[in-house]
C-alpha cells in the first residue's frame, strides 16, 4: 500500500467522523429546541435543514453547531432569529396565478352552495396568499360568508401578516399575478401605497384569524370547506409529511379541499385513497372518505 493510499484512507476516516459528529450536534440541537421551546424540527428533511442550520451558525458568527445549541438555548433572542430562518418565510401574491384562476374557475362554484366557508391556510408565512384569497372571495362575492384562518408557527412572520404591508417593490410582480389569476379589477384599488411600502385595506383582514400553529406538534382545532398547505411539506421527511396529512385528513369536512404546492402530492401517504382529484395538475383534492 502507498503513502498515498495511507493518506485517502486517513481522510475517508476522518471526513466520516465529521459527518457522524455533525450528525449528533443536529440532533442535539434539534432535541433541545424540542425540549426547552416546544417546536419539533427534527422530522424535517435533513439536506435542507442542514444548510440552514449551517447557514446560521455563520450568521450568529460562530463555529459550530453545538456552539449555535449553548447560544439558542440560553439567548431567546437567538432561538427566535434561527426560527425565523427554519420556517422558510416565502411567499408571494397570487403565488402560480393559474392555481388560483382554476380556484376561481372550479372551486367558486361548489363553495356558492354552502351557507358558511371556513378556509385554512396552514403555514401561512407573511400572510401573501392569504390576502390573495381575500381579494378572490370578494370578487366573487363570498367574503362575507367566509372565514380565512392563517397559521404559521414563526410569530415575526405572522405579526407582518397581521399588518398586512408590504414592499412596494414587489407589487408589479403581485399586480402580473393578480391579473394572470382572473382578477377583475385594478389591483392598486386594494392597497395603498405609503413610502416604500403599501398596506392592504383592512375590509379584507374583517374576516381573518391569525393564530401561531405548529404543524408538527399542534391539534386539529376546526373542520374546514378548504384546506391551503402550498410548498410547507417539500421540507419534512416522509414521517411528518404523514403525520401532517393525517392532520388535514381530520380537519377537512367531508368533501372539503386540499390544496398542495406544485412539488407535493398525497401520493404515497396512508391518505391517498381518502382522496380523489379535482386537478391533477395544480394539485387540488377532494377528500371523499
Amino acid at each position: 500500500m502507498t503513502s498515498t493510499d495511507h493518506t485517502d484512507i486517513e481522510w475517508n476516516l476522518e471526513d466520516k467522523n465529521d459527518r457522524e459528529l455533525e450528525q449528533i450536534e443536529i440532533e442535539l440541537l434539534l432535541q433541545g429546541i424540542h425540549r426547552f421551546y416546544g417546536y419539533d424540527f427534527r422530522n424535517y428533511a435533513l439536506p435542507s435543514l442542514r444548510r440552514r442550520i449551517w447557514h446560521h451558525v455563520y450568521a450568529e458568527g460562530l463555529s459550530s453547531i453545538s456552539a449555535l445549541q449553548e447560544k439558542v438555548l440560553h439567548e431567546r433572542a437567538c432561538f427566535e432569529r434561527l426560527i425565523y430562518n427554519l420556517s422558510i418565510p416565502v411567499t408571494e401574491m397570487f403565488r402560480d396565478p393559474n392555481l388560483f384562476l382554476t380556484f376561481r374557475q372550479k372551486l367558486v362554484p361548489l363553495l356558492r352552495t354552502y351557507p358558511y366557508i371556513r378556509i385554512w391556510h396552514a403555514g401561512c408565512s407573511t400572510g401573501e396568499e392569504v390576502y390573495s384569497m381575500a381579494i378572490l372571495l370578494h370578487e366573487e362575492g363570498l367574503y362575507d360568508q367566509a372565514r380565512i384562518y392563517a397559521t404559521d408557527m414563526n410569530s415575526r412572520s405572522l405579526q407582518q401578516a397581521k399588518e398586512g404591508v408590504f414592499d412596494i417593490k414587489r407589487m408589479k410582480q403581485y399586480t402580473k399575478n393578480y391579473l394572470e389569476a382572473g382578477g377583475t379589477r385594478s389591483f392598486s384599488e386594494y392597497y395603498t401605497a405609503k413610502y416604500n411600502s403599501v398596506i392592504f385595506h383592512p375590509f379584507l383582514k374583517k374576516n381573518m384569524i391569525f393564530a401561531e400553529h405548529n404543524l408538527a406538534t399542534d391539534r386539529s382545532f376546526n373542520e374546514f370547506n378548504v384546506i391551503f398547505c402550498r410548498n410547507v411539506m417539500i421540507y419534512f421527511n416522509d414521517e411528518l409529511r404523514n403525520h401532517v396529512h393525517g392532520l388535514f385528513h381530520e380537519s377537512l369536512s367531508h368533501f372539503g379541499i386540499l390544496v398542495l404546492g406544485a412539488k407535493e402530492s398525497i401520493h404515497f401517504t396512508s391518505y391517498s385513497d381518502s382522496y380523489e382529484p379535482l386537478d391533477r395538475v395544480e394539485k387540488i383534492y377532494r377528500k371523499i372518505k
